[in-house]
């Protein structure tokens, strides 16, 4: 397994330390990294002066989380926060209001996932919905054309093969799949949030152009869900890991064994050949940063990298 560090480097292994030794549990969790978090509230994390990549330049850092856009870009106008998300959608609106932007390149998956069951086991079924669903008017329409159309789990950055995967709207090949079999009515559950209750409602008119009827309803509440509209986290810059890691995301555990573009290919193919997880676009994380901040960077999956990070009037 070639992979296996970067597998191992993932948040699915963290390692919590249960004992202190003693018989006695630690007051708060304990890492290596170069941030320790205390307790209370807010979540505070403070320099690690033990790290082994050399104590960071900030003291703490405060995390404030539950949070509306609207109220962090006032937290950031008034100095009462120094980085704040800025969805991908509203970059555009971002840059209007002068604010400082940082974007990662794209490594948010949003892609439909379908069930093999009920009325979806029948494999045409699945196929008309891939090829029903108008991912230029997604990323047009919704998401102000940020990031890249997609038909394939990795992005093209990473692999250079994902040109392969057509992304090309096909309502008569659609129509044709599904033959004469009678319309079904199904549930897609989204995120609620405007953008994605926007996008699952922009698929819904794609699929009854041919022929499904579909209900939109919150993926928190709802008891039956026959799509879901997901993001997927591109957790690794090394194809091999983050292809197995998307899988294993959505419960597939098959081993990449093949570190080869054409490798990765093949199993990506046979994956989504199935046509129970549909790429539609892929996005960037974006943040706004205050003037003060310097030498913030972005790691692979566009989390912010905090260790390096200095701030200009710190004393």
């Amino acid at each position: 397994m070639p992979n296996l560090p970067s597998l191992l480097a993932e948040n699915h292994f963290l390692i919590e330390l249960t004992d202190a030794g003693e018989g006695k549990a630690p007051a708060c969790c304990i890492g290596t990294g170069p941030f320790q978090l205390t307790q209370g509230f807010p979540k505070t994390l403070v320099a690690n002066e033990n790290y082994w990549g050399g104590r960071p330049f900030v003291d703490k850092v405060e995390i404030l989380t539950n949070k509306s856009i609207r109220d962090q870009w006032l937290d950031l106008s008034v100095g009462r926060a120094d980085i704040v998300e800025v969805p991908a959608e509203q970059i555009r609106l971002a840059q209007q209001q002068h604010l400082t932007v940082i974007a990662s390149p794209p490594v948010t998956l949003i892609a439909l996932a379908v069930a093999d069951s009920g009325v979806l086991s029948n494999p045409n079924l699945r196929a008309a919905i891939a090829l029903a669903v108008d991912r230029s008017a997604l990323s047009n329409v919704i998401f102000q054309k940020q990031g890249e159309v997609t038909a394939s789990l990795l992005p093209n950055s990473l692999t250079g093969y994902s040109f392969l995967f057509p992304t090309e709207l096909d309502l008569n090949k659609a129509h044709e799949l599904r033959g004469g079999l009678p319309a079904p009515t199904l549930t897609l559950a989204a995120e609620n949030n405007p953008t994605m209750q926007l996008a699952a409602q922009r698929i819904a008119l794609n699929l009854h152009e041919v022929g499904f009827n579909v209900q939109v309803v919150n993926a928190a509440t709802a008891q039956h869900k026959d799509l879901a509209l997901l993001e997927l986290a591109l957790s690794s810059s090394q194809p091999q890991s983050a292809l197995e890691s998307m899988l294993r995301g959505v419960g597939v555990a098959t081993p990449v064994l093949e570190n080869t573009p054409a490798g990765l290919y093949k199993t990506e193919r046979e994956f989504l050949d199935t046509h129970t997880l549909i790429p539609l676009l892929y996005l960037p994380r974006v943040y706004a940063i205050s003037g003060r901040v310097r030498d913030l960077r972005l790691s692979a999956d566009g989390s912010p990298l905090l260790a390096d990070v200095s701030l200009q009037d710190a004393q």
